[in-house]
Parts: C-alpha cells; sequence; structure tokens
C-alpha cells in the first residue's frame, strides 16, 4: 500500500523535490499538494518579466495542471494549510479540508518583509512578491505616474525596471549607498547605478524611510531627514523572511527558519522541510540553486536512496539587471587575511574581480561580462590552489593558464550539479532527457526540462551537454523547432499545414502534437501567418494570435497612448485629406502632429477609447504602422518636378502601395522609388527599392536602415513600370512563402543567398505562378477599420489591453 506524502506549499523549491522523487520512485507515495495560490507552479524569479510585459503568465509556468493529473498527484490550489496535528498526522485547510498524511514536507517559502512604517496600509502600498502583486503594479501604470520602490536590492531593481517599463517615474529608495550591496562590491554597484540611471530611473540613497504619506491612497513617502518625494503607488521590496508561523504553531522547533538537518528533518518525526522556509546550519537561503540542492537530498531521502545529505551551498547569482549582465558569487567583500584580482573598463562597462584566500578562490564579481561565470564557480567550489599563478583564473592563457571551455566546464561536473540555475535542472536531469527521451538541441531540452528557459545565462552549458553527450555532429545536424512547443522547424510545419489541410492554430498544434497545447507567444502569430498563407480563403485571421498592436490597430506608446498613421500614398496626399486630419486631430485633442520619416503623419498620444471614433472620422485606410505587413512606400518627386528626375517616381509609388497595401508578411517592409540615381528616397536601404535610370528602372532587394543597416543587392534591371510590378510582386510572394515568420528581408536574403531568390524569380512562368498567389491574397485583404465599422466589430478589436511592451521585448519578438 502506498504511503502517503503530503505537501504544503506550490513553489518551486517543493514541486522540484517531487520532481525529483517521481524519477527515483514513482510508486511510492500517494501524492498531495496544497497551495495557497490559485495557480499551477510557476516561476517566480521570472515574475519581473511578467511586470515588464516580456512574459504572460502562462509563460512562466514550470508546471501545468495536466503534469498534477498526469502524475496523480491531488493538488488543493487556492487553500492555505491552518493546522498540522503532528500526533493524527493530519493537515486541515482553511477551506474545511482535512488530509491526512505518513511524511508531511513544509515548503510554504517565505513573506515579503513589509516595513512597519505608519500608513503602510494605505491603498496604493503594495509588496512584489507573486503574480497579484505584478497585476496590482499594472493596474497601477494604467492610472499613476509616479512610483517609488523602497529597495536597491535585487528584487527592488527588478520592480523598478518593470515599472519603468509600465512608463511611471520611478524612484528607488536605499538605506545603503550603495545598490545591490549584497551581492556587489562598491565599485560594480556605482557602474549598475549609473547605467540604470541611463535608463531614467531615480535613486535616493542613504535614505531612511519615515512614514508613508497621503489619506485613503497613498501620495508620497517621508524620511527621517524631514525630506519627501511624491509617489502614487509605493512597492516595498526590502527582503523576506522565512514563512514559519505553521510550523512554529505545530511545536517544530524554528529559529529564523525552520531548523532542519543534512537530510531536511525537522524536530519532529515524518516532517521535512525544504526551500526558503527552511534553516540548514544556521543558514535560511533565499536563492533557486540551493534550494533545488535540497530539493534534491530530500528527493532521494523520501525514495530511500542514500545520500551523504545536503552540505550547505556556495552561494552564487548570475542575473541580468535591466539588461546589464551581473554575476556574484562567494566572499566577494575586501576582508582580512584575502587578496582581488580586478579588472575594471569604464569605456565598455565592464568590472571583473576574483577574490583569494590562500590562494583559493572564495568570491568573484563579474558586471558587464559574464562570460567567465560559470568556470569561476567550478573553480570556486572545486578548491583549486592558485598560489603563484592567480593571474591565469582572469586571463587564463595570456596569464600563463588556460581557459576552460563550457565542454571543460561540463566534463568536470558532477551529474547532480546544477547547470540551469533559475529551473533547478542538473547535468544528469539533462543527460536523461538526452539519452533517454531522444532530445537533440537546446529548443527541446528546454522543452522537456526547462533548462535555459529563464534567464538564459546557461545556454553554452547546456549546449556543452548535448555536444559531450551526443558528439559535435549530432548536435550540429540537429534541427530547432520554430519554438519550445515543437521540435518541427519551420519547413516541416508548413509542409504539413498543406498536406493535412490544417486550417486554424488549435488544429495544427493538436494534430501534430504540440508539447504546450496552448502554444505561446512566438508561435500563435507565426501558425495564424502560415494559415494564412496556406490557405488566405479558408483561413480566418484569429487575432488572439496577434501582438497587441496589430489587435488594437494602432501603436501603444510608453505613456500607454496610441500612434495613429493613416495611409497617405507615396507621401503625396490633398488639401482635403489634410483638412480631416486636422479636424480630427483637433476633435480628439492629439498632442502631437508629426511628419514621419515613411511620409505620413503621424498622431501622437491618442486614448485607447478613442480609436474606434478617430478612425471612422478620419474614414482613411489605415497605414499599418503596427504590423508585420507592407508600412511605406517612399518617394521622390522624380521626373514629374525634379530637373534631374528620369522616370515618374511619385506614380510609381502610389501605385506600388496601392496594390499592395494589407499585405501580410514575416515582418513589417519598406518600400521606396527614387526618380533617379542620386537616390533621394533612400531606396537601397529598403526592403525593397526602386531606382530610375535612363530608359528603366533597377530593382534592389534585401535593404535594412534599422539597427543593423545592409545596403540592398541589385536583383534586376527592368524597361517598363509593369515589369517593376511583376518583379515586385513575384519577391514580394516568393519572401512571404519561404521566410521565417518574423525574419526581415535581409536576413532572409542572407540565409538563403541572392542566387537562390534569382533563381526563384528567374523564369517568366515562375513569375506568373507568384503573382497569381499574391493577386489571389490581396483580392481577399480590406481594409481592417472599414471592415470593423461595417460590422460592428468593435468590441471584438477592443479587448482589455496587455501591459505595454519593452522595446527590449518588443525587439525580440521582431516588432
Amino acid at each position: 500500500m502506498k504511503r502517503k506524502l503530503v505537501m504544503i506549499g506550490n513553489g518551486m523549491a517543493g514541486v522540484s523535490a517531487l520532481e525529483q522523487l517521481l524519477k527515483l520512485n514513482p510508486n511510492r507515495y500517494d501524492m498531495t499538494v496544497i497551495g495557497a495560490e490559485p495557480h499551477p507552479n510557476y516561476n517566480r524569479i521570472m515574475l519581473s518579466s511578467v511586470l515588464a510585459g516580456d512574459a504572460s503568465m502562462q509563460d512562466i509556468i514550470l508546471n501545468d495542471w495536466d503534469w498534477y493529473k498526469d502524475n496523480n498527484i491531488t493538488l488543493h490550489a487556492g487553500q492555505t494549510a491552518e493546522r498540522i496535528d503532528t500526533d493524527k498526522q493530519i493537515v486541515t485547510t482553511d477551506k474545511g479540508i482535512s488530509v491526512p498524511y505518513d511524511e508531511l514536507i513544509i515548503a510554504t517559502g517565505s513573506l515579503p518583509f513589509m516595513l512597519p512604517l505608519p500608513g503602510a496600509d494605505k491603498e496604493g502600498v503594495i509588496a512584489f512578491r507573486d503574480i497579484k502583486d505584478c497585476e496590482a503594479m499594472i493596474d497601477a501604470s494604467k492610472k499613476y505616474r509616479k512610483a517609488i520602490v523602497i529597495g536597491g536590492g535585487l528584487l527592488g531593481l527588478e520592480a523598478a525596471r518593470g515599472l519603468v517599463n509600465l512608463n511611471m517615474e520611478v524612484s528607488v529608495v536605499h538605506i545603503f549607498n550603495n545598490l545591490m550591496e549584497r551581492q556587489l562590491d562598491p565599485t560594480a554597484s556605482r557602474m549598475l547605478q549609473s547605467e540604470l540611471e541611463n535608463q531614467g530611473m531615480n535613486f535616493l540613497l542613504e535614505k531612511q524611510s519615515d512614514s508613508i504619506m497621503g489619506k485613503k491612497r497613498v501620495t508620497g513617502l517621508k524620511f527621517k531627514d524631514g525630506t519627501h518625494a511624491d509617489a502614487d503607488l509605493i512597492v516595498m521590496a526590502v527582503g523576506i523572511k522565512p514563512n514559519v508561523q505553521l510550523a512554529k504553531d505545530s511545536g517544530i522547533e524554528v529559529n529564523r527558519g525552520i531548523v532542519v538537518n543534512d537530510y531536511l528533518q525537522t524536530s519532529i518525526p515524518n516532517i521535512y522541510s525544504v526551500g526558503e522556509c527552511a534553516e540548514h546550519r544556521g543558514i535560511a537561503y533565499g536563492l533557486v540553486a540551493p534550494l533545488y540542492e535540497q530539493g534534491a537530498i530530500l528527493a532521494k531521502k523520501l525514495a530511500g536512496i542514500e545520500s551523504d545529505g545536503y552540505q550547505g551551498s556556495v552561494v552564487s547569482t548570475k542575473l541580468k539587471v535591466s539588461g546589464v549582465n551581473v554575476f556574484s558569487g562567494g566572499r566577494f567583500a575586501d576582508e582580512p587575511g584575502t587578496k582581488a584580482l580586478r579588472v575594471q573598463d569604464d569605456l565598455k562597462g565592464v568590472y571583473k574581480k576574483v577574490v583569494f584566500e590562500n590562494g583559493k578562490v572564495v568570491g568573484a564579481v563579474l558586471f558587464g561580462d559574464t562570460a567567465d561565470s560559470s568556470r569561476l564557480f567550478s573553480v570556486m567550489r572545486s578548491g583549486e590552489d592558485f598560489t603563484g599563478r592567480e593571474q591565469e583564473v582572469l586571463f587564463g592563457a595570456s596569464g600563463g593558464g588556460k581557459t576552460l571551455s563550457p565542454a571543460d566546464l561540463v566534463t568536470a561536473m558532477s551529474g547532480d550539479e546544477i547547470i540551469c540555475g533559475c529551473n533547478g535542472v542538473s547535468k544528469d536531469a539533462l543527460i536523461s532527457a538526452i539519452t533517454e527521451k531522444g532530445c537533440t538541441t537546446v529548443n527541446e531540452l528546454k522543452a522537456c526540462t526547462k533548462a535555459s528557459g529563464g534567464c538564459g545565462g546557461c545556454r553554452p552549458l547546456v549546449e556543452a551537454v548535448l555536444t559531450t553527450t551526443l558528439g559535435v555532429d549530432s548536435v550540429v545536424s540537429a534541427k530547432e523547432g520554430i519554438c519550445g512547443c515543437t521540435t518541427l522547424t519551420r519547413d516541416e510545419v508548413v509542409e504539413s499545414i498543406g498536406r493535412m489541410q490544417l486550417t486554424t492554430t488549435k488544429e495544427v498544434m493538436n494534430v501534430l502534437e504540440w508539447k504546450n497545447p496552448e502554444g505561446c507567444s512566438k508561435c500563435r502569430p507565426a501558425l495564424n501567418y502560415y494559415l494564412a498563407v496556406a490557405f488566405p480563403e479558408e483561413h480566418e485571421d484569429e487575432p488572439e494570435s496577434r501582438f497587441v498592436n496589430e489587435r488594437n490597430h494602432a501603436n501603444i506608446q510608453k505613456d500607454g497612448t496610441f500612434s495613429v498613421v493613416p495611409r497617405i500614398y507615396g507621401g503625396v496626399t490633398t488639401p482635403e485629406d489634410l483638412q480631416r486630419i486636422a479636424e480630427v486631430a483637433k476633435k480628439y485633442q492629439v498632442p502631437l502632429v508629426k511628419f514621419t520619416g515613411g511620409q505620413r503623419i503621424d498622431l501622437l498620444g491618442v486614448k485607447k477609447e478613442d480609436l474606434p471614433g478617430m478612425w471612422k472620422d478620419l474614414d482613411m485606410p489605415s497605414g499599418y504602422a503596427y504590423g508585420k505587413a507592407l508600412r511605406t512606400v517612399k518617394t521622390c518627386v522624380g521626373s514629374t518636378f525634379c530637373r534631374f528626375g528620369t522616370q515618374d517616381s511619385i506614380q510609381m509609388g502610389i501605385d506600388m502601395e496601392k496594390k499592395f497595401e494589407r499585405l501580410g508578411t514575416p515582418h513589417k517592409v519598406k518600400l521606396a522609388v527614387s526618380g533617379c540615381p542620386r537616390n533621394c528616397a533612400e531606396a537601397t536601404i529598403k526592403d525593397l527599392g526602386v531606382v530610375a535610370i535612363e530608359g528603366g528602372w533597377e530593382i534592389y532587394v534585401g535593404g535594412n536602415g534599422g539597427t543593423k543597416v545592409r545596403a540592398a543587392d541589385l536583383l534586376t534591371k527592368v524597361k517598363t513600370e509593369s515589369e517593376v510590378m511583376e518583379w515586385t510582386g513575384a519577391y514580394l510572394q516568393h519572401y512571404r512563402e519561404t521566410a521565417n515568420f518574423g525574419e526581415r528581408t535581409s536576413e532572409w536574403l542572407q540565409r538563403i543567398g541572392l542566387d537562390t531568390i534569382k533563381k526563384a524569380l528567374g523564369q517568366q512562368a515562375d513569375r506568373d505562378a507568384l503573382n497569381v498567389r499574391i493577386d489571389k491574397t490581396l483580392s481577399l485583404t480590406t481594409d481592417p477599420w472599414k471592415q470593423i465599422i461595417e460590422n460592428d466589430k468593435l468590441n471584438r478589436v477592443f479587448e482589455p489591453l496587455a501591459a505595454p511592451v519593452s522595446a527590449e521585448a518588443a525587439a525580440a519578438r521582431g516588432e
């Protein structure tokens, strides 16, 4: 008969222990989990990504509802354990459920420490600890502007970064004179502060909070020195404390945390504790890697497998604070008996410090460049003596030694060492996924084990495990899926859609056995696009699979308002259209009207609720400034007015824009037409550019004027305007059909080669076939706003708006 194992807490450390136990002895226990939050197990480390708009709640789920069901684990979500009867061995929840146990794990984690300031109970004063706190901050950002974060540690800076991304004015209050003083030395701290100030944060250091101002809702924070700062929102991120009250009330020995021995046993038989609530040898750990190490030992104990027990952890932190790479490990402060080796490059924003004691590396701080972090941590743990050759540690071969590669590092690691600290994935777990489950790529390992699914810093080590386990050739030949939800490549997905006649994203994910049945923010928009290309008539566009700007048909700005850009063909407009735009701008009190680089007019600062009425009053086509579609066709005046012009570039540009507007493409597409080789319309840095020459036109492709500037390549020379349209249509359709979703034409051309494109378009019959398909697609498109207004579908489009997306996230997603 199976023994009854009950776990109080549904967090990362406890569930990790259950995952290990299921691998070691899956049939030994009937398992029950009691979780206070109404969610399955999620990655608390990624909360800052949710706050910043880089991830959704679904993206940070570690074990979904089906995982509990598949492993026969009873989950009581949204319930709090209120009492443990240690004599009868029964746990009772606040909902009145009584759960008997043979073995009990207390994994209640920690609680945010709230400063006992006068006024701390006012509306607008919150912590930053769970998904509910994220939602509260996102809601506040829609109504208020000024935020204060109390606490300049890691948690506080993550909260501040998220609030900056939500377009709030953010001040960080810290009692010390250095940020992240527990992880960084003063030099690295000052460099971090300078970088964050450049990103828009304000810092109030060496400030001691006195009281919170305001009546019902917070209006500011007063300091002990008599000064104050205004605020509509105050986030306390001053630390955490082990959540031990339940254990204490149950008679279990408690110090700062729940006291445990090397096998995570508490003072009462059959009761264990793991995670932030546990205290081992006087230390309560707050970082995830030690907690996963505890979970592995506890799993062995419960599985009946002998081990040496938990010996404590060498603590390290590798993270990305607001885009800055930071690593901290061991004892990095200058202490008596220690010596430090430092490298500082202010020009590149790089700082490295390694601390030695008796020739051994006992600590390190890296700022800006953390490539050496895994090697340094390995050296720290090994206890190797570097007496007389300390410079080897930082300078490798140039200092007389050898720099260890990721492959060397993973070869030297023991099987139970953690490679992915964010998700607690050991070397053995990765090898098992490779050898037993057939994983052959990093994406497959991510989907199977979650390794590299957090900050991504462990990716080189994950790749090294693949290489050392399979061999270089096997890894090189392995294919990467379009996302972590599938091992299928773009070509395999597209081929399957056509062969099986799949017409919806749900159908694709179901038939092709997606690992995540709901998909993710990467694959859903891609599938929606591939289906539209394959079946332009049958596939109905899925707004829920589009990005927020496309769903709202306007570009969200950093202050939460929108940018509206009506279509102005070839940069040519009329007095009537200009008057209409002016009247609309006045009616809706548009704060800024700007001429864009694409020869259009941008109405900036539009309120979300005004969008439907504004588009109706404009009665102009959308300029698709938000979409993966044709954006603009830039023109010069050409032969119409310019004395140097050789062709009518204005009419050519208007004809191109009118034909290809509303055309969905893998990424945004910008065109240009110049009326002579002087190239005033900058046609040679566009996705497709046309330059007039004597007696004809030159067509250039694959240019990019953005962050990765690329001059376009000459595709062909033609004589007539109709040939320009023919080649343009064929080129755009070939791009639509063969590029990866989210891939710019410049990237696509470099990937497949100009010769491949020329070959695909070289024959008249091939160009004709491509144009037939693009014309078919274009015949089915209508301006979205006219369709919405005509069909009264405004409510469908104006769904609740997600958090504003950061520039970093938008760039990563190709927006």
